[in-house]
C-alpha cells in the first residue's frame, strides 16, 4: 500500500515538475520535458541493439530488417 502512495504522489510531482520545467524552458535550445523524465517509478526504455546490418538494410537495400519487424508489438 505504501508503494502505490508513493507511486501515485511522484506521479502528480512530477507533472506538476514537468510543467514547471516546459514554462521556463528556451524551446530553440532545449527538447520538451515529460512527466517520466522526473518520476523516479518510471520505466525507461532500454535502445535495441543491433547489428550495422540492419542500416544497410534500410537505407541501401530499402527493406524493413528482420530484427525490426520482431520487435513490434
Amino acid at each position: 500500500m505504501l508503494d502505490g502512495r508513493q507511486r501515485h504522489d511522484w506521479s502528480i510531482a512530477s507533472a506538476v515538475m514537468a510543467v514547471m520545467a516546459n514554462l521556463h524552458r528556451d524551446p530553440r535550445r532545449s527538447r520538451r520535458l515529460h512527466p517520466s523524465d522526473f518520476d523516479p517509478f518510471a520505466k525507461r526504455s532500454r535502445p535495441i541493439k543491433a547489428d550495422i546490418t540492419v542500416l544497410k538494410d534500410v537505407f541501401i537495400n530499402q527493406r524493413m530488417p528482420q530484427i525490426a519487424t520482431e520487435n513490434t508489438p
